[in-house]
């Protein structure tokens, strides 16, 4: 099979993305896009997960139009969300996103029950307030007891298309409940929320084969025959297969969405108490690989700050004022649960640089200045932190999604770390999904083959470091108190 489609959802878009191999290169076309995001319902933010449904099963009905008869197919979105089942396979309720409110005093309540350190010993995942074992914590008791099945949010969409139930297992470490020693479910956390280990699916590893599309459903839209191949579902696990590192090289990767995540590709895992103190976290990756990383507030900013802004500029409006502005004028500190989810993105901004006795950015582009000074300045303070903990040299940095189209941060990213920076590919996250799909079906041996094809059919711009900000650092780690 020469046609591979991978469903590629994140927290504001989705898409359907076709790749195949055409003369040794990677060619991808995106089939059908949409718009994702959570709404407000009863003071409780929810998923439109019908929507991202009806929008897979559309994409379909696209591929079908053009000519795609047959195809594997993939999915990966983003973590920690899920969906509570009852014994006829129907969802209990809407799915929560994660940046409800709920779960604020939930890691406090939690740790009256097993301290952080051993919850970190057990599961090396870091401690964020929208982790699923605080989401499941807050959850109705009742109705938690009541679930005889729970799906992150890929694993109930594998579950609607193929009928089969799974937990892939890149998502499944994120929910904070997975024992890196047994590798499966840890009895005692489960027992912390009063959960049953058979309300879980069984660990799965992408390159599964899970089967063929309902057949009813295949047959009442007209859609291709599809071969359903388990995908790294964490789009996060994805966008790291997609990078275009050199078997051997010492590199870090940054993928950059709304979230951006910083970390290395590791064969064990790094739970130390020292990386607990830091807020490192241990995700499961594909190919018995592990992600040690840090999460910081990513694109976010400026996605809300656009948004609740009316749309006026365009990103690439935005980046270009900003470039025209003053550097390091203003800095926040991206991580401040503050700008988790603020009515007012922009006067968040002005508020925590006003109460840091900081000149305030008043005009649009100063904001933007602010966001894209801060997060390259985040980067470089963590990929030191990084270097430190793993003990290992990083000579070079491989952004990857949508902030690789973003020349000023990734030139003042190159500045911040003192290293040169690779950006690209942006569709990183789609080709890491394709690649699973592809090795399954075997146009690839391996991730190594894989990465090197994704290297020699993609463009990637490289940058390096311009100016000296070693004093500009010293000044935002005074304000973010690092």
């Amino acid at each position: 099979m020469d046609v591979h489609i991978a469903v590629d959802i994140g927290a504001s878009s989705g898409r359907l993305v076709l790749g195949r191999l055409l003369d040794s290169k990677l060619v991808l076309k995106e089939i059908h896009r949409f718009d994702n995001g959570f709404r407000e319902q009863d003071s409780s933010l929810y998923w439109d997960i019908e929507h991202l449904l009806e929008q897979i099963v559309a994409g379909l009905q696209a591929a079908k139009k053009a000519g795609v008869e047959s195809c594997t197919l993939g999915i990966d979105t983003w973590a920690v969300d899920y969906a509570l089942l009852d014994r006829e396979g129907k969802r209990l309720r809407e799915v929560y996103a994660y940046r409800d409110r709920r779960t604020d005093s939930a890691p406090a309540e939690v740790e009256k029950l097993i301290s952080r350190e051993a919850l970190y010993e057990k599961t090396g995942i870091q401690q964020l307030t929208f982790n699923t074992i605080y989401q499941l914590f807050a959850h109705d008791r009742a109705e938690r007891a009541r679930a005889d099945q729970i799906l992150l949010v890929p694993d109930y969409l594998y579950y609607r298309l193929s009928g089969k139930q799974i937990n892939e297992v890149t998502n499944a470490s994120t929910t904070q409940l997975l024992n890196l020693q047994t590798r499966d479910y840890d009895e005692e956390l489960l027992s912390v929320l009063g959960l049953r280990r058979e309300q879980f699916a069984a660990l799965t590893e992408p390159g599964t084969y899970l089967g063929g599309l309902d057949q009813v459903l295949q047959q009442q839209y007209d859609l291709p025959s599809c071969t359903l191949v388990v995908a790294a579902t964490h789009d996060t696990a994805s966008a790291v297969l997609g990078v275009p590192a050199r078997q051997g090289s010492s590199w870090a990767y940054l993928s950059s969405g709304t979230w951006s995540l910083l970390g290395v590709e590791r064969e064990q895992p790094l739970n130390t108490k020292e990386t607990m103190k830091a807020n490192y976290t241990n995700e499961w990756g594909a190919y018995g690989t592990y992600r040690f990383l840090k999460n910081i507030t990513g694109l976010w900013l400026i996605q809300e700050v656009r948004r609740q802004g009316g749309g006026r500029y365009s990103f690439a409006e935005l980046v270009q004022m900003a470039g025209q502005c003053e550097p390091y004028r203003s800095l926040i500190d991206c991580n401040d649960d503050r700008f988790l989810n603020p009515p007012d993105m922009a006067e968040e901004i002005r508020s925590f640089c006003k109460e840091t006795g900081q000149k305030v950015p008043e005009s649009v582009a100063e904001v933007a200045r602010c966001i894209f000074d801060s997060l390259a300045l985040s980067y470089g303070t963590y990929l030191d932190e990084l270097e430190a903990l793993t003990g290992e040299a990083i000579e070079v940095l491989h952004i990857v999604g949508g902030g690789a189209k973003n020349e000023l941060l990734c030139q003042l990213t190159a500045d911040a770390t003192g290293r040169q920076v690779c950006a690209g590919p942006v569709e990183s996250t789609a080709l890491g999904n394709l690649m699973v799909q592809m090795i399954h079906a075997g146009v690839f041996r391996d991730i190594h083959e894989a990465r090197r094809t994704v290297a020699e059919s993609f463009e990637v711009t490289r940058y390096e470091p311009a100016h000296v900000v070693s004093g500009v650092k010293e000044r935002w780690n005074r304000i973010v108190k690092k």
